[in-house]
Protein backbone atom coordinates (compact mmCIF):
# COMPACT_ATOMS: atom_id res chain seq x y z
CA UNK A 1 0.00 0.00 0.00
CA UNK A 2 0.73 3.31 -0.56
CA UNK A 3 0.99 5.32 2.91
CA UNK A 4 0.90 9.26 2.75
CA UNK A 5 2.25 11.71 5.55
CA UNK A 6 1.77 15.08 5.14
CA UNK A 7 2.81 17.78 7.50
CA UNK A 8 0.70 19.18 9.89
CA UNK A 9 -0.83 22.94 9.46
CA UNK A 10 -3.19 23.44 11.72
CA UNK A 11 -2.09 25.97 14.47
CA UNK A 12 1.03 24.92 16.35
CA UNK A 13 0.25 21.73 15.62
CA UNK A 14 4.24 20.18 15.65
CA UNK A 15 3.22 16.02 15.85
CA UNK A 16 3.69 14.12 13.11
CA UNK A 17 1.71 10.67 12.44
CA UNK A 18 4.80 8.44 11.78
CA UNK A 19 8.32 8.28 12.90
CA UNK A 20 11.50 6.77 10.64
CA UNK A 21 11.36 3.89 13.21
CA UNK A 22 7.57 3.13 12.43
CA UNK A 23 8.76 4.04 8.41
CA UNK A 24 11.14 1.51 8.39
CA UNK A 25 8.68 -1.03 9.79
CA UNK A 26 6.39 -0.06 6.89
CA UNK A 27 8.82 -1.02 4.37
CA UNK A 28 9.39 -4.26 6.11
CA UNK A 29 5.95 -5.40 5.46
CA UNK A 30 6.07 -3.76 1.78
CA UNK A 31 4.51 -0.76 1.68
CA UNK A 32 6.02 2.45 0.28
CA UNK A 33 5.54 5.25 2.33
CA UNK A 34 5.78 8.92 1.41
CA UNK A 35 6.43 11.95 3.54
CA UNK A 36 6.09 15.98 2.87
CA UNK A 37 9.24 17.46 3.47
CA UNK A 38 9.39 18.75 6.92
CA UNK A 39 6.85 17.25 7.90
CA UNK A 40 8.65 15.77 11.23
CA UNK A 41 11.36 18.60 11.79
CA UNK A 42 9.22 20.02 14.83
CA UNK A 43 9.00 16.33 16.74
CA UNK A 44 13.07 16.08 15.73
CA UNK A 45 13.20 14.18 12.55
CA UNK A 46 14.76 15.36 9.32
CA UNK A 47 14.25 14.50 6.30
CA UNK A 48 17.53 12.68 5.89
CA UNK A 49 16.22 10.26 8.83
CA UNK A 50 12.70 9.44 6.85
CA UNK A 51 14.79 8.45 3.44
CA UNK A 52 17.55 6.45 5.48
CA UNK A 53 14.55 4.64 7.24
CA UNK A 54 13.46 4.34 3.87
CA UNK A 55 10.30 6.88 2.74
CA UNK A 56 10.70 9.28 -0.60
CA UNK A 57 10.60 12.91 0.67
CA UNK A 58 7.76 14.69 -1.71
CA UNK A 59 7.73 18.69 -1.46
CA UNK A 60 4.25 19.66 -1.15
CA UNK A 61 0.81 18.23 0.42
CA UNK A 62 -0.45 17.60 -2.95
CA UNK A 63 1.62 15.12 -3.99
CA UNK A 64 1.21 13.12 -0.91
CA UNK A 65 -2.67 13.16 -1.20
CA UNK A 66 -2.48 12.43 -5.01
CA UNK A 67 -0.22 9.53 -4.36
CA UNK A 68 -1.21 7.63 -1.12
CA UNK A 69 -3.34 5.39 -0.47
CA UNK A 70 -3.63 5.95 2.91
CA UNK A 71 -2.81 9.30 4.59
CA UNK A 72 -1.81 9.39 8.20
CA UNK A 73 -2.50 12.73 10.24
CA UNK A 74 -2.46 13.70 13.49
CA UNK A 75 -5.16 16.14 13.48
CA UNK A 76 -8.25 16.44 11.56
CA UNK A 77 -8.04 18.15 7.77
CA UNK A 78 -8.27 21.91 8.09
CA UNK A 79 -10.31 23.92 4.91
CA UNK A 80 -7.69 24.20 3.00
CA UNK A 81 -7.10 20.38 2.97
CA UNK A 82 -10.55 19.32 2.15
CA UNK A 83 -9.35 19.14 -1.73
CA UNK A 84 -6.72 17.10 -1.89
CA UNK A 85 -9.09 14.01 -0.38
CA UNK A 86 -9.87 11.78 -2.69
CA UNK A 87 -12.89 9.29 -3.02
CA UNK A 88 -11.92 5.92 -1.08
CA UNK A 89 -8.89 7.40 0.27
CA UNK A 90 -8.51 5.94 3.68
CA UNK A 91 -7.28 8.57 6.29
CA UNK A 92 -6.24 7.41 9.89
CA UNK A 93 -5.78 10.34 12.11
CA UNK A 94 -8.23 12.10 15.05
CA UNK A 95 -10.86 13.58 13.99
CA UNK A 96 -13.40 14.31 16.67
CA UNK A 97 -16.59 14.94 14.23
CA UNK A 98 -18.90 15.34 17.14
CA UNK A 99 -17.93 19.03 17.86
CA UNK A 100 -17.46 19.93 14.23
CA UNK A 101 -20.39 19.55 11.91
CA UNK A 102 -18.50 21.55 9.58
CA UNK A 103 -15.83 19.03 9.14
CA UNK A 104 -18.16 15.95 8.96
CA UNK A 105 -20.27 17.00 6.02
CA UNK A 106 -16.64 18.61 4.27
CA UNK A 107 -15.68 14.63 4.87
CA UNK A 108 -19.11 12.95 3.51
CA UNK A 109 -18.29 15.21 0.62
CA UNK A 110 -14.98 13.91 -0.53
CA UNK A 111 -16.45 10.28 -0.27
CA UNK A 112 -13.44 9.10 1.43
CA UNK A 113 -12.95 6.75 4.31
CA UNK A 114 -12.38 8.09 7.55
CA UNK A 115 -11.12 6.15 10.45
CA UNK A 116 -10.56 7.64 13.60
CA UNK A 117 -8.44 7.49 16.30
CA UNK A 118 -10.54 8.55 19.14
CA UNK A 119 -13.07 5.86 18.55
CA UNK A 120 -11.09 2.79 18.23
CA UNK A 121 -11.66 0.76 20.91
CA UNK A 122 -10.76 -2.84 22.89
CA UNK A 123 -11.93 -4.06 25.85
CA UNK A 124 -13.58 -0.55 26.76
CA UNK A 125 -11.03 1.32 26.09
CA UNK A 126 -9.67 3.57 23.71
CA UNK A 127 -5.80 2.47 23.04
CA UNK A 128 -5.36 5.25 20.43
CA UNK A 129 -6.79 8.33 22.59
CA UNK A 130 -5.23 7.09 26.01
CA UNK A 131 -1.97 8.04 25.10
CA UNK A 132 -2.48 11.73 24.27
CA UNK A 133 -4.77 11.76 27.27
CA UNK A 134 -1.74 10.88 29.39
CA UNK A 135 0.29 13.60 28.29
CA UNK A 136 -2.87 16.36 28.29
CA UNK A 137 -3.94 15.52 31.32
CA UNK A 138 -0.39 16.12 32.87
CA UNK A 139 -0.08 19.18 30.53
CA UNK A 140 -2.92 20.77 31.86
CA UNK A 141 -2.03 20.83 35.52
CA UNK A 142 1.59 22.83 34.27
CA UNK A 143 -0.64 25.33 31.48
CA UNK A 144 -2.69 25.53 34.93
CA UNK A 145 -0.15 26.07 36.97
CA UNK A 146 1.15 29.05 35.00
CA UNK A 147 -1.90 30.97 34.12
CA UNK A 148 -2.64 30.81 37.65
CA UNK A 149 0.80 33.48 37.87
CA UNK A 150 -0.15 36.75 38.08
CA UNK A 151 1.73 37.96 35.35
CA UNK A 152 -0.31 35.51 32.94
CA UNK A 153 -3.72 37.30 34.31
CA UNK A 154 -4.07 34.72 37.35
CA UNK A 155 -4.89 35.03 41.37
CA UNK A 156 -1.32 34.55 41.99
CA UNK A 157 -0.78 31.18 43.72
CA UNK A 158 1.64 28.82 43.73
CA UNK A 159 0.20 25.40 43.37
CA UNK A 160 2.04 23.34 45.92
CA UNK A 161 2.28 26.45 48.69
CA UNK A 162 5.44 26.60 50.59
CA UNK A 163 5.58 25.65 54.38
CA UNK A 164 3.13 28.37 56.49
CA UNK A 165 1.27 28.73 53.25
CA UNK A 166 -1.85 26.78 52.01
CA UNK A 167 -1.64 24.85 48.42
CA UNK A 168 -3.65 25.31 46.08
CA UNK A 169 -7.16 23.14 45.87
CA UNK A 170 -7.32 21.77 42.14
CA UNK A 171 -10.47 20.26 41.12
CA UNK A 172 -10.62 17.73 38.34
CA UNK A 173 -13.86 16.81 36.95
CA UNK A 174 -13.85 13.45 35.45
CA UNK A 175 -12.16 10.34 36.67
CA UNK A 176 -10.40 8.71 32.91
CA UNK A 177 -7.46 8.48 32.16
CA UNK A 178 -6.79 12.61 31.74
CA UNK A 179 -8.48 13.12 35.04
CA UNK A 180 -6.11 10.16 36.74
CA UNK A 181 -3.06 11.87 35.49
CA UNK A 182 -3.94 15.40 35.97
CA UNK A 183 -4.99 14.34 39.93
CA UNK A 184 -1.83 12.56 40.13
CA UNK A 185 1.04 15.46 38.49
CA UNK A 186 -1.45 18.12 40.93
CA UNK A 187 -0.80 16.04 44.16
CA UNK A 188 2.86 15.22 43.09
CA UNK A 189 3.06 19.62 43.18
CA UNK A 190 2.04 19.38 46.40
CA UNK A 191 -1.76 20.66 45.65
CA UNK A 192 -4.97 19.53 47.48
CA UNK A 193 -6.68 17.53 45.06
CA UNK A 194 -10.13 16.26 44.30
CA UNK A 195 -11.33 14.20 41.94
CA UNK A 196 -15.26 13.31 40.41
CA UNK A 197 -16.80 11.03 38.62
CA UNK A 198 -20.36 9.71 38.07
CA UNK A 199 -18.58 6.15 38.27
CA UNK A 200 -18.96 4.52 42.20
CA UNK A 201 -16.59 1.72 41.10
CA UNK A 202 -14.18 4.37 39.32
CA UNK A 203 -14.05 6.26 42.05
CA UNK A 204 -12.94 3.37 44.79
CA UNK A 205 -10.14 2.56 42.45
CA UNK A 206 -8.93 6.18 42.17
CA UNK A 207 -9.32 6.50 45.77
CA UNK A 208 -6.90 3.26 46.23
CA UNK A 209 -3.93 4.14 43.61
CA UNK A 210 -4.03 8.12 44.58
CA UNK A 211 -2.02 10.10 47.11
CA UNK A 212 -3.14 11.01 50.58
CA UNK A 213 -3.59 14.78 49.43
CA UNK A 214 -6.30 13.40 46.25
CA UNK A 215 -9.71 13.46 47.18
CA UNK A 216 -12.67 11.47 45.46
CA UNK A 217 -15.64 13.08 45.18
CA UNK A 218 -19.46 11.57 43.54
CA UNK A 219 -19.74 13.92 40.34
CA UNK A 220 -22.82 15.93 40.52
CA UNK A 221 -23.62 19.93 39.86
CA UNK A 222 -24.19 19.98 43.57
CA UNK A 223 -21.24 19.14 44.46
CA UNK A 224 -19.88 20.93 41.61
CA UNK A 225 -20.91 24.04 42.79
CA UNK A 226 -20.14 23.36 46.52
CA UNK A 227 -16.51 23.37 45.57
CA UNK A 228 -16.19 26.26 43.11
CA UNK A 229 -15.92 28.74 45.52
CA UNK A 230 -12.70 27.41 47.46
CA UNK A 231 -11.11 26.23 44.00
CA UNK A 232 -7.77 27.41 42.49
CA UNK A 233 -7.84 25.44 39.29
CA UNK A 234 -10.46 23.21 36.93
CA UNK A 235 -9.79 20.47 35.06
CA UNK A 236 -12.28 19.63 32.90
CA UNK A 237 -11.62 15.74 32.06
CA UNK A 238 -15.00 13.97 30.80
CA UNK A 239 -15.26 12.26 27.59
CA UNK A 240 -17.73 10.58 25.99
CA UNK A 241 -16.62 8.31 23.13
CA UNK A 242 -16.89 10.08 19.76
CA UNK A 243 -20.11 12.33 20.99
CA UNK A 244 -20.01 15.84 22.47
CA UNK A 245 -19.02 16.66 25.90
CA UNK A 246 -21.91 17.51 28.16
CA UNK A 247 -21.35 21.06 30.05
CA UNK A 248 -20.70 20.77 33.74
CA UNK A 249 -19.88 24.24 34.77
CA UNK A 250 -22.21 26.84 32.96
CA UNK A 251 -21.84 30.25 32.65
CA UNK A 252 -23.64 31.28 35.99
CA UNK A 253 -21.89 28.87 37.86
CA UNK A 254 -18.24 31.34 37.81
CA UNK A 255 -19.49 33.69 39.16
CA UNK A 256 -19.17 31.41 42.40
CA UNK A 257 -15.11 31.30 41.16
CA UNK A 258 -12.83 33.85 42.72
CA UNK A 259 -11.21 35.86 40.09
CA UNK A 260 -8.24 34.58 38.74
CA UNK A 261 -8.84 31.31 39.25
CA UNK A 262 -8.22 28.65 36.15
CA UNK A 263 -10.64 26.61 34.19
CA UNK A 264 -8.33 24.02 31.93
CA UNK A 265 -10.94 22.16 29.33
CA UNK A 266 -8.99 19.27 28.32
CA UNK A 267 -12.52 18.09 26.18
CA UNK A 268 -12.22 21.00 23.87
CA UNK A 269 -11.83 18.56 21.29
CA UNK A 270 -15.66 17.15 21.86
CA UNK A 271 -16.89 20.50 21.87
CA UNK A 272 -15.65 21.30 26.15
CA UNK A 273 -17.54 20.67 29.24
CA UNK A 274 -17.38 24.13 30.50
CA UNK A 275 -20.59 26.14 28.52
CA UNK A 276 -17.90 28.89 28.32
CA UNK A 277 -15.41 27.11 26.43
CA UNK A 278 -14.09 27.70 23.13
CA UNK A 279 -11.43 26.02 21.19
CA UNK A 280 -8.03 28.05 21.41
CA UNK A 281 -4.77 27.58 20.16
CA UNK A 282 -1.13 27.86 22.06
CA UNK A 283 -0.66 31.27 19.70
CA UNK A 284 -3.54 32.39 21.93
CA UNK A 285 -4.21 30.06 24.92
CA UNK A 286 -6.63 32.05 27.18
CA UNK A 287 -9.45 34.46 27.86
CA UNK A 288 -11.43 35.70 30.53
CA UNK A 289 -15.04 35.20 31.47
CA UNK A 290 -16.30 36.51 34.48
CA UNK A 291 -13.09 37.25 35.77
CA UNK A 292 -11.89 33.29 35.17
CA UNK A 293 -9.21 32.57 32.91
CA UNK A 294 -10.12 30.04 30.76
CA UNK A 295 -7.44 27.44 28.39
CA UNK A 296 -8.85 25.67 25.66
CA UNK A 297 -6.16 24.61 23.80
CA UNK A 298 -7.39 21.54 21.10
CA UNK A 299 -4.08 20.28 20.76
CA UNK A 300 -2.77 20.42 24.41
CA UNK A 301 -0.13 17.73 23.43
CA UNK A 302 1.26 19.29 20.21
CA UNK A 303 3.36 21.73 22.28
CA UNK A 304 5.46 18.48 23.70
CA UNK A 305 6.21 17.16 20.07
CA UNK A 306 8.94 14.79 20.69
CA UNK A 307 7.27 12.88 23.49
CA UNK A 308 3.77 12.90 22.28
CA UNK A 309 4.73 11.90 18.70
CA UNK A 310 6.76 8.93 19.86
CA UNK A 311 3.45 8.22 22.67
CA UNK A 312 1.10 8.38 20.12
CA UNK A 313 3.03 6.28 17.16
CA UNK A 314 3.72 3.57 19.70
CA UNK A 315 -0.14 3.22 19.80
CA UNK A 316 -1.25 3.97 16.11
CA UNK A 317 1.41 1.91 14.34
CA UNK A 318 0.32 -1.64 15.24
CA UNK A 319 -2.65 -0.32 13.69
CA UNK A 320 -1.88 1.31 10.35
CA UNK A 321 -0.05 -1.83 9.81
CA UNK A 322 -2.80 -3.90 9.69
CA UNK A 323 -4.96 -1.69 7.72
CA UNK A 324 -1.67 -1.21 5.61
CA UNK A 325 -1.45 -5.23 5.19
CA UNK A 326 -4.86 -6.21 4.97
CA UNK A 327 -6.63 -2.86 3.60
CA UNK A 328 -9.16 -1.23 5.34
CA UNK A 329 -12.22 -3.42 4.87
CA UNK A 330 -10.84 -6.67 5.20
CA UNK A 331 -8.30 -5.18 8.45
CA UNK A 332 -12.21 -4.31 9.67
CA UNK A 333 -13.71 -6.94 9.14
CA UNK A 334 -11.31 -8.86 11.09
CA UNK A 335 -10.64 -6.52 14.21
CA UNK A 336 -13.61 -5.24 16.18
CA UNK A 337 -10.93 -2.51 17.70
CA UNK A 338 -10.23 -0.84 13.93
CA UNK A 339 -14.12 -2.07 13.12
CA UNK A 340 -15.19 0.92 15.64
CA UNK A 341 -12.92 3.44 14.43
CA UNK A 342 -14.60 3.84 11.44
CA UNK A 343 -16.88 7.01 11.18
CA UNK A 344 -17.70 7.94 7.83
CA UNK A 345 -17.75 5.40 4.83
CA UNK A 346 -18.20 6.91 1.55
CA UNK A 347 -20.34 9.77 2.30
CA UNK A 348 -22.24 8.07 5.15
CA UNK A 349 -21.96 8.07 8.65
CA UNK A 350 -21.17 4.90 10.36
CA UNK A 351 -20.48 5.91 13.82
CA UNK A 352 -24.06 6.32 15.89
CA UNK A 353 -22.84 8.85 18.54
CA UNK A 354 -21.23 11.28 15.45
CA UNK A 355 -25.13 10.55 13.42
CA UNK A 356 -27.11 11.57 16.21
CA UNK A 357 -25.26 14.37 17.81
CA UNK A 358 -25.92 16.27 14.08
CA UNK A 359 -29.44 14.81 13.42
CA UNK A 360 -28.18 12.70 10.26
Amino acid sequence: MKIGVPKEIKNNENRVALTPGGVQTMVKNGHSVYIETCAGFNSGFTDEQYKQAGASIMATAKEVFDTAEMIMKVKEPIAQEYDLIRPNQLLFTYFHFASNETLTHAMMKTNAVCLAYETVETDGALPLLIPMSEVAGRMSIQEGAKYLEKPKGGKGILLGGVPGVKAANVLVIGGGIVGMHAALMAAGLGAHVTIMDISLPRLRYLSEIMPANVDTVMSSQFNIEQLLPITDLVIGAVLIPGAKAPHLITRDMLKLMQPGSVLVDVAIDQGGCFETSKPTTHAEPVYQVEGVQHYCVANIPGAVPFTSTLALTNATLPYAVKLANLGWEKACEENEDLRKGLNIVNGKIVCKAVAETFGL
